[in-house]
């Protein structure tokens, strides 16, 4: 709708009260943590389904899951162990936005309510309202999905776990000053003359990462 109004000239209605969405998502961004499901195929002809979150403040990732059979009890335990993880973690959450695919039922929210989080549903087909998890499905197609023969099941669990892993320790991020959501800022290099590399491959060489060597 906004880019149709854009198109015609039509400016935004005026302020009302309460900030606006981008602003409630920085101001609270410490406390949301977003969801969404995206869909793989396999090489064996199945479809797969992959549950993550991110944490809005850190850019932390987490693939809680992946699963031929979504919905029903298997989406509820992902949401009971995701809380579990930010508890034992010490993160707060008050909110949990994602979209209304029908997978996310009533019994999957209200695993988040009984713990007095709020959801917060996205508009249809209005990907900017959780544009922070979607920018990271399409980075995880990009960097690995769409450069890689994943053959079943076990395969695609695996190399998430491996992509979380270097997603987390180790991608550098804009937002983050170009470190990684769980590595600390390095101190500056100032001798370059002795300055080595050394390059560490994952997941078969799809991914590189360069740390100083020692």
């Amino acid at each position: 709708m906004w880019e149709i109004l854009k198109r015609q000239g039509l400016e935004p209605a005026p302020r009302r009260e309460g900030p606006g969405w981008a602003e409630f998502l920085r101001s609270q961004a410490k406390a949301i943590v977003a969801l969404d499901l995206f869909t793989v195929d396999l090489l064996d002809g199945t479809k797969a389904y992959v549950l993550a979150a991110i944490e809005h403040a850190n850019r932390r990732i987490r693939v809680l899951g992946a699963t031929i059979h979504p919905g029903g009890d298997w989406i509820v335990q992902q949401a009971r162990n995701l809380l579990m993880d930010l508890d034992d973690a010490g993160s707060r959450v008050e909110f949990v936005p994602h979209d209304r695919d029908r997978l996310f039922h009533e019994g999957f929210d209200a695993v988040f309510i009984a713990v007095d989080v709020q959801i917060v549903r996205s508009g249809v087909r209005v990907p900017r309202m959780n544009a922070i998890m979607e920018r990271w499905i399409g980075t995880c197609r990009r960097e690995l999905l769409d450069r890689t023969l994943i053959w079943n099941l076990p395969h695609l669990r695996r190399i998430l776990a491996e992509y979380e892993r270097h997603y987390n320790e180790h991608r550098p991020h804009r937002t983050l000053a170009s470190t990684a959501p769980l590595t600390a800022l390095p101190a500056p290099v100032t001798d370059l003359d002795g300055f080595r590399a050394r390059r560490h491959d994952r997941i078969g060489g799809i991914i590189h990462e360069y740390q100083k060597a020692t």
